[in-house]
């Protein structure tokens, strides 16, 4: 395509070097996008940008200016096939693309990426992903069963009973106490550096059970802000069960199969969960927090997780 920008990423299957657990939180990971800087035709996009805007008060008005986060198409496409296209923020696009593709099974980890590529054209970003053997061969019958037309507005299944899939279970994984649950969201929030200049994205965090925080992933969807830190983890070889997910958002069924995938056990929220997403983590036996704040949290399921 004219005008397209391509910028190579490491090998995809080639983990960081040697890690503690105790990584940096906010940059730690594959980085492609420059740290959270991509190019978009001949200008530089960043996660966030400075626009005017008239403050109104009372009966004054004044002008001010403020940072909105960008917001843009990312494609994923898999040996040469586009499989999705999703509203992202544009940083951490190896993460994305990792975490997106273990998320939706595509995967099994990310050695079996071969290679990932982003191009970057006029109207968006593509992220090309090169699968090896016995993944692309499963990667192209599942495309071949899905070339036929669909007639509703669920894209990529095959059938009504395809949108709630059955979730794995989570191992026994780990216990947290109360004490832990409050000193993660305060570890959590000066890490989200975005959400302080924009107010408006959303964070998934990972933490040990001593509450280090391994690391955090910013975007202004929900689903792909917990698909970046799943990108993040895998790519340096860091086990779910190992920690606990908090999460600024709500929690949807697609959250706790998210998690799940991971092989967390504990899944923490700041909003409220829906029904299927309870339903979801029982029968993943995950335990469930929700309306988490420093005072206080409420545990829907799993509770045997939650020490003293």
């Amino acid at each position: 395509m004219n005008g397209a920008v391509t910028q190579k990423t490491r090998n995809a299957v080639e983990p960081t070097t040697a890690h503690s657990s105790r990584a940096e939180p906010a940059t730690g990971g594959v980085d492609p996008a420059g740290r959270g800087l991509a190019l978009l035709g001949d200008s530089i996009l960043a996660a966030s940008v400075r626009v005017p805007y008239r403050l109104y008060r009372g009966p004054n008005v004044c002008s001010h200016d403020a940072s909105v986060p960008e917001e843009t198409p990312v494609a994923l496409s898999f040996n040469g096939t586009t499989h999705a296209v999703m509203m992202a923020t544009p940083s951490h696009l190896a993460d994305f693309a990792v975490g997106f593709s273990l998320a939706e099974g595509i995967i099994e980890s990310p050695a079996d990426i071969e290679d990932i590529g982003i191009v970057v054209h006029e109207t968006g970003i593509e992220l090309r992903m090169w699968l090896r053997g016995a993944r692309a061969s499963v990667f192209g019958e599942r495309q071949r069963r899905l070339a036929g037309p669909t007639g509703c507005g669920l894209c990529g299944i095959e059938s009504l009973a395809d949108a709630v899939p059955p979730i794995r279970r989570v191992p026994d994984g780990i216990t947290i106490t109360p004490k832990l649950i409050s000193a993660a969201l305060a570890s959590i929030e000066p890490m989200q550096h975005l959400y302080q200049e924009t107010r408006a994205v959303h964070a998934a965090g990972f933490f040990l059970p001593d509450g280090d925080l391994v690391s955090v992933r910013e975007d202004i969807g929900r689903h792909n802000a917990l698909d970046k830190l799943i990108g993040d983890l895998a790519c340096r070889r860091i086990s779910g069960a190992t920690g606990f997910v908090v999460l600024t958002s709500r929690i949807s069924i697609e959250m706790v199969h998210k998690t799940a995938t991971l092989g967390a056990s504990i899944i923490v929220a700041m909003s409220a969960p829906s029904a299927l997403a309870l339903r979801a983590a029982r029968q993943a036996g995950m335990t469930l927090v929700a309306v988490a704040r420093h005072d206080g949290f409420e545990v829907f399921t799993g509770a045997h997780r939650i020490g003293a």
